[in-house]
């Protein structure tokens, strides 16, 4: 596409969710007039460049939902496209194991979910168990075994499929916000450093922004009870020297009533071993680090829909709070985790640089954490909410699901 030219499509957001659309309306329309836009210098700064890199099974979600739709497809379609481009993939498999004997029959829950969603999965007995994770623990002698669970390198993907976008005529607008919108004329005023405003046409616009989702959506008019509570993800590393070696993912038992996994275990393709991630509230949508990025209006609002879940327990939040939220401190994340390793020791664990910001949907009226991907749409306008994991693992199916429900005609 010429700089000059208006494009059929924007898509706000240089995560792999709108890198995926991008992708997948090129495959259906070789030549569309694609633009992307992003706020930061770079695509993937936020979650999708902080993701683990675990390609999810598609165990977790009840059937029927749009998760459950598109994980395992979409796991498929993205292992085979790194492997098609030659980026690393560590097939690895996955073990999920209750931590506590009270959640010994979630595992029946999660192979029927799993097996009803298309996923490959069993349950191995506690000989298996030892075999494939000789450092691990299972409460009751039982766990889920999913084969085809594998890790990749978020980076390097989001760098190829950029790459390739660009190739194919994408234009990207990288370090630029939207200052206006008008949706009368389908019309963006964009900004971008010192340089002076300008307006963009588009056809249609997709909204893939992550963490600013909710707050992009309300200016199209939509979405007006939604809005997402970021959930910060801190990591540790394994110290190389630990006494452990793991070949597998080690993941607990779920509480399902919250959507957060609890503290396991990742190996990555470059051999570091990770451990994590937590679900403490963050006071700003990147608050990654310390004060940086805390919003006090944000934090305000987010200590009042704490004190809401916490009051009205829905799904069973309190648990959440007491077992989960303040993994932030050391001592409690290590105990989380030897519930899974029991050798663990603090000493074990080294710093990690790796944070992320879980872009968590919370619907006000109902109080009620979203568990499922949420589309809103507008009259040329697509907005892709609550699209959280497996977001990443089902990026191309999520991307064909998007466009087979949003508004706009291809030509």
């Amino acid at each position: 596409m010429k700089a000059s030219q208006q494009p059929d499509v924007v898509i706000l957001g240089g995560g792999m969710v709108g890198l995926a659309i991008a992708h997948q309306l090129l495959e259906r329309q070789p030549g569309l007039a694609i633009t992307i836009i992003d706020k930061e210098p770079e695509i993937g700064r936020h979650s999708s460049g902080r993701n683990s890199g675990v390609l999810h099974a598609g165990i977790y979600y009840p059937p029927g939902t749009l998760k459950a739709q598109v994980c395992v497809r979409g796991a498929q379609r993205l292992r085979a496209w790194c492997e098609a481009e030659s980026l690393p993939v560590l097939a690895c498999g996955k073990v999920i194991a209750p931590q506590a004997e009270e959640l010994d029959d979630q595992l029946d829950l999660l192979l029927e979910r799993g097996r009803a969603n298309g996923a490959d999965v069993s349950l191995i007995s506690e000989s298996e168990f030892i075999q494939r994770v000789p450092h691990g623990r299972t409460a009751t002698g039982r766990a889920l075994w999913s084969p085809n669970t594998c890790v990749v390198k978020p980076r390097l993907i989001l760098e190829r499929m950029e790459n390739k976008l660009r190739a194919s005529g994408v234009q990207f607008h990288l370090n630029t916000i939207v200052t206006d919108v008008n949706t009368s004329t389908n019309t963006l005023t964009i900004k971008s450093g010192a340089r002076l405003p300008e307006q963009l046409h588009y056809g249609h616009l997709f909204n893939a922004t992550g963490l600013q989702a909710d707050r992009v959506a309300k200016a199209f008019g939509l979405a007006d009870r939604l809005t997402l509570l970021p959930f910060k993800g801190l990591y540790w590393k394994l110290d190389p020297k630990a006494p452990f070696r793991f070949h597998t993912n080690l993941y607990p038992v779920p509480d399902l009533n919250v959507p957060f996994l609890g503290v396991h275990v990742t190996p990555s393709p470059d051999g570091t071993v990770s451990l994590g991630p937590t679900a403490i509230p963050a006071w700003g949508r990147e608050n990654y680090r310390g004060l940086d990025g805390i919003e006090p209006l944000m934090a305000a609002q987010f200590l009042g829909d704490l004190a809401t879940q916490w009051w009205r327990n829905t799904g069973g939040f309190r648990r959440y709070a007491r077992e989960q939220a303040l993994h932030g401190l050391k001592p409690l994340f290590v105990r989380a985790a030897q519930a899974l390793v029991p050798g663990l020791r603090s000493e074990h664990l080294i710093p990690s640089e790796k944070v992320g910001i879980r872009a968590q949907l919370y619907d006000r009226e109902s109080g009620i954490l979203v568990q499922d991907f949420r589309l809103e749409h507008g009259a040329a306008s697509t907005h892709v909410l609550n699209a959280i994991s497996p977001a990443f693992t089902a990026s191309f199916e999520l991307a064909d699901l998007i466009l087979n429900r949003c508004h706009f005609a291809l030509k």
